[in-house]
């Protein structure tokens, strides 16, 4: 599965190298390519707390990986004694982003995989495999859901998308930009709007730079003239990520996503979500039940290290807001297209879904 990645030649967040990852640093993008060598699972648990790897898939298979090298670190006669220190490790990753559904998804696994092991030794080659695995499925899930969402896509069309959700976000093509990403590659001709997605401006930083790799045409915006773009008549449809999606269609993704969603909503715009059916939480009804992530001021109030607000202003930072399901034209998932019913509105899933 790996060797796709180099067909398809595009930057990947994160590489194992036997006992260790090699991780892309996102927070340096554009300007730097910084690739760093994180050796313990304390060190991926700072690197997804402090984005430098980042967007809900690449997420859950950094927390996989940041478990297979916390599980060579523990020193452990029994399966007992490992199993403990390893749900301790596995709390740790937890601990950073806790919206990103992957990320539970893929320790859950993590666990599930040395639970099912014999002996300590085991246990570790069975860590690693897994983490590889779910990386694979990534990988796999990315090509399919690319795919599959660039039918929606015609040639000539003009593509909203917000934060990054590029092969940065997503191990393989991406999610949403992977959808233009294939579109692209199949011949269409496709050009992307870019919300620069503050506080942290992965659109601006990360999306451009993506789309320059991959030969796509890329205009940056602000996030506020997203609706002043669409009354012109110029945006024909919206693509997004997710991070978490409840059982009725709810979506979480990125602050500014619902806005853009209510926009594309009263200018008859379609707006799709892509995401992995491991982004899929069915144990949450409604997105009312998804919990936000709140994050540091500083985000707000600076810029690359550089006060621009006023001093001691209160400042609230949530990392993500919900979409409900009506604003929400079709889900892509690797297994398919979750198209809106007519008869009541909402979102079904037709499509099994394993979790």
């Amino acid at each position: 599965m790996f060797s796709v990645l180099k067909k398809i030649r595009l930057p990947q967040p994160l590489e194992w190298r036997g006992d260790k990852v090699r991780l892309l640093d996102q927070t340096l993008l554009p300007l730097e390519e910084v690739y760093l060598d994180i050796t313990d699972y304390r060190e991926m648990a700072t690197a997804i707390k402090e984005l430098k790897v980042r967007g809900a898939p690449a997420i859950g298979v950094a927390g996989a990986y940041g478990m297979a090298l916390g599980g060579l670190q523990i020193k452990a006669r029994s399966k007992a004694s490992f199993l403990e220190k390893l749900h301790a490790a596995a709390q740790t990753l937890a601990g950073t982003r806790p919206t990103a559904r992957n990320l539970f998804w893929a320790i859950e696994r993590m666990e599930k995989a040395a639970r099912n092991c014999g002996r300590v030794a085991e246990i570790k080659q069975a860590l690693i495999a897994e983490a590889v695995k779910i990386h694979e499925t990534e990988v796999d899930n990315s090509m399919k859901m690319s795919r599959k969402g660039a039918r929606l896509l015609k040639s000539g069309c003009r593509v909203l998308t917000h934060c990054n959700t590029g092969p940065l976000a997503a191990p393989g093509y991406g999610t949403a930009l992977g959808v233009v990403i294939y579109a692209h590659r199949q011949g269409k001709k496709v050009h992307v709007y870019a919300d620069e997605t503050r506080p942290l401006l992965q659109g601006a930083r990360l999306t451009t730079w993506e789309c320059q790799k991959a030969g796509i045409p890329v205009t940056l915006i602000t996030d506020n003239m997203a609706g002043w773009l669409m009354k012109r008549g110029e945006i024909d449809c919206v693509i997004v990520g997710a991070d978490r999606i409840a059982a009725n269609g709810d979506t979480a993704n990125k602050i500014g996503t619902y806005s853009v969603a209510v926009l594309a909503k009263e200018h008859n715009i379609p707006f799709y979500v892509v995401a992995p059916t491991s982004t899929i939480d069915l144990s949450m009804k409604t997105g009312d039940e998804i919990p936000i992530e709140q994050r540091k001021p500083e985000e707000v109030t600076h810029i690359g290290g550089i006060r621009f607000a006023a001093s001691n202003v209160a400042v609230v930072n949530p990392a993500f807001d919900v979409t409900p399901a009506r604003y929400i034209t079709a889900i892509v998932t690797e297994r398919g297209i979750i198209r809106k019913s007519f008869e009541d509105g909402n979102l079904k899933f037709p499509i099994r879904i394993r979790q």
